[in-house]
């Protein structure tokens, strides 16, 4: 069996830290309506969306990893399943980057699609590494967490300097 307990304090930082981040999203976004557009909806849905579900999932593992009374089945499930639906919410999201050409920066492509793929793979092979009693098991996990976390601090850290770009050129054009 896991030893989850040990890691308690991990859980508790990074699915603290994954909320919050959520939570200062949402407040961007509220403060930058004007430059959220009907125009702009689709590449806000790819954009913003894929953030949310990411730090979303990030909240819901640690959550999991919090579960007093561990079953190496039930937490090998909740960690693949939020695999399975973050990276294909990662997939999805680099489809629409590249189809549409929403962004001209290589960096972008890695950071909104490509690199939480690589992170939901490794959280889908801790997943199986849990069920399978793995010692391993939980620093993939913690890797994969990590990583994610710091695409993502990236990628909200992007979105808001483009929300401000536009709102300072729209305000040039008037």
């Amino acid at each position: 069996m896991m030893e989850f307990e040990r890691w308690h304090d991990f859980f508790v930082l990074i699915g603290t830290a994954g909320a919050t981040l959520v939570a200062l999203l949402f407040v961007a976004v509220s403060i930058g309506v004007g430059v959220l557009t009907d125009g702009r909806q689709a590449a806000t849905r790819a954009f913003f969306s894929s953030v949310v579900v990411h730090f979303s999932a990030i909240f819901f593992v640690a959550a999991i990893g919090l579960v007093p009374g561990h079953r190496a089945p039930f937490i090998a499930t909740m960690i693949g399943g939020a695999a399975v639906v973050g990276g294909g919410v990662a997939i999805f999201t680099t489809v629409e980057l590249i189809r549409h050409h929403w962004t001209k920066y290589l960096q972008d492509h890695f950071g909104y699609g490509l690199l939480p793929v690589v992170c939901y793979v490794g959280m889908l092979v801790s997943a199986w590494m849990v069920a399978t009693d793995q010692p391993e098991a939980m620093d993939v996990l913690a890797g994969s967490l990590l990583v994610l976390m710091i695409i993502n601090i990236r990628n909200a850290w992007d979105l808001m300097l483009s929300m401000v770009r536009r709102h300072a050129n729209e305000k040039k054009r008037r």
